[in-house]
């Protein structure tokens, strides 16, 4: 959501955008993931006669052995990090189509070409979950890209022998980190990319010791596939348990490009909290230990939980408050935006015959507007560019929120005022020109509001129900 809205809010300010998702589908993480989903296929082949008949044979060496034993320890505690019920139907799904083919002949785990195969299979389901997800939530993006097709394409390999030919990578040991040394820290030569000559802490290895390329080798490549598009700027969302990670990759960019320096800017999001009644809530049975967004969207619907999530700054704490989002008062900044808008286009549908068209408005005389509620609304509508352009430059989104929730004040304030005073009532029959400077006024605060909404991927309401 942050990512879309930060698109949403460069293009509104005059960048060209792409939006690209990238899927981490290789290295120690996605192999887990493959692992648990093949405990999900022995699971459901074991689950049929026939299945647990083929089964019992090929897995009879495999349970006896003490490597068998060991095997089963290592592997099982690597699927327990991916023990939700959302792998089941992949398992199933590998089971109906292989039956007890993807079980070893030695009664052992999965080979490699096998597990690359539950791994792909795996990695494809997910993604039709993750892309149905993005399109309930109102998520588009132009490229997606994958770091395995990276990987296999050489070009993480081909940034790396980029960075040696300027002298950037060379054979090296790193010292432990400071304070206590971790008991596993391995003092060896390693390949090493010459990260502190960027402005990095510490220089960073680019090979693990097996041969193949750490997560932040692989990341160089994604990086320098962008730069070789031809980005001028590049903007990355990624966790805060990645801040760490934001000045190593920063000056891998600024070694790649240093011939036409091109920016890299890092937004950090924190984990969401769910609350309800005050207390954690967990709507997912599938999941398991989390609420998915699925869960959220159909709670509370898309345009609530995209308007509250960008309420605050990305890296900020936050409790979705599921009470407080379906709330009708000014603390709920979704439906105070929102009526303000739906108020708007009441004035609006009332005054037709009164401005038949667009431009009637906008030659309106605007002297008889006034009074300071008047005042202080217009004087906001007139920061409207100037905050698009302050939030884009400073890749804060959630200052858009800010603006249409102060925009709505001040229109609710005058709207108020209008019931006490007639004479700032926005139609006066008897009065058409101070009607179309008020009419003016509300329509270029209804533009606004819609604007704003956009940004932020909101649809606006033309009424309140």
């Amino acid at each position: 959501m942050v990512g879309d809205a930060l698109a949403n809010l460069l293009g509104k300010a005059g960048w060209d955008v792409t939006k690209e998702y990238y899927i981490n589908d290789a290295g120690a993480q996605v192999q887990a993931l493959a692992m648990a989903a093949w405990w999900r296929y022995l699971q459901a082949l074991l689950a049929t006669p026939e299945g647990l008949a083929a089964a019992s044979g090929a897995t009879r060496g495999f349970a006896g052995s003490a490597r068998g034993r060991e095997e089963f320890e290592a592997s099982f505690g690597q699927a327990l990090q991916y023990g939700g019920d959302y792998l089941v139907p992949v398992g199933q799904a590998l089971a109906a189509e292989h039956g007890a083919g993807l079980l070893a002949a030695d009664g052992g785990l999965p080979d490699a070409a096998t597990l690359a195969q539950v791994r792909q299979r795996t990695v494809a389901a997910m993604m039709v979950e993750i892309r149905a997800d993005l399109a309930a939530l109102g998520v588009r993006h132009d490229v997606f890209i994958s770091e395995a097709a990276l990987v296999a394409a050489g070009v993480a390999d081909r940034a790396i022998a980029d960075l040696a030919a300027k002298g950037l990578v060379y054979e090296g040991v790193l010292e432990p980190p400071k304070g206590k040394t971790p008991d596993d820290w391995e003092t060896r030569p390693q390949t090493l990319f010459a990260s502190t000559r960027f402005g990095d802490d510490v220089d960073r290895p680019l090979r693990k010791s097996d041969g193949s390329n750490t997560y932040f080798a692989n990341d160089i490549g994604n990086h320098a596939d962008k730069l070789a598009r031809g980005f001028a700027e590049l903007v990355q969302v990624w966790g805060a348990d990645h801040g760490g990670y934001v000045k190593r990759m920063q000056a891998a960019v600024a070694a790649l490009s240093d011939g036409h320096p091109v920016p890299l800017d890092v937004v950090l999001t924190q984990i969401v909290k769910v609350v309800k009644g005050g207390e954690p809530v967990r709507m997912s049975k599938r999941a398991g230990t989390y609420v998915t967004l699925a869960d959220l969207i159909e709670e509370v619907g898309r345009d609530a939980v995209r308007f509250t999530m960008l309420t605050r700054k990305a890296d900020a704490q936050m409790e979705f408050d599921l009470d407080k989002v379906v709330e009708q008062s000014r603390e709920n900044p979704v439906f105070y935006v929102q009526y303000a808008h739906a108020r708007c286009r009441s004035v609006l549908r009332s005054g037709e015959s009164m401005a038949d068209a667009p431009a009637d408005l906008a030659a309106a005389p605007l002297e008889s507007l006034t009074d300071a509620a008047e005042l202080a609304l217009i004087r906001r509508l007139a920061a409207w560019p100037r905050t698009v352009e302050a939030a884009a430059l400073a890749r804060e989104p959630h200052r858009i929120a800010f603006f249409l929730h102060d925009l709505a004040g001040d229109f609710h304030v005058l709207w108020n005022r209008g019931r006490e005073d007639t004479t700032l009532r926005f139609i006066r029959g008897d009065e058409p020109e101070a009607t179309r400077a008020r009419l003016a006024l509300v329509a270029a605060t209804a533009t606004v509001i819609r604007s704003g909404l956009q940004v932020m991927g909101v649809t606006p309401v033309e009424e309140m129900r």
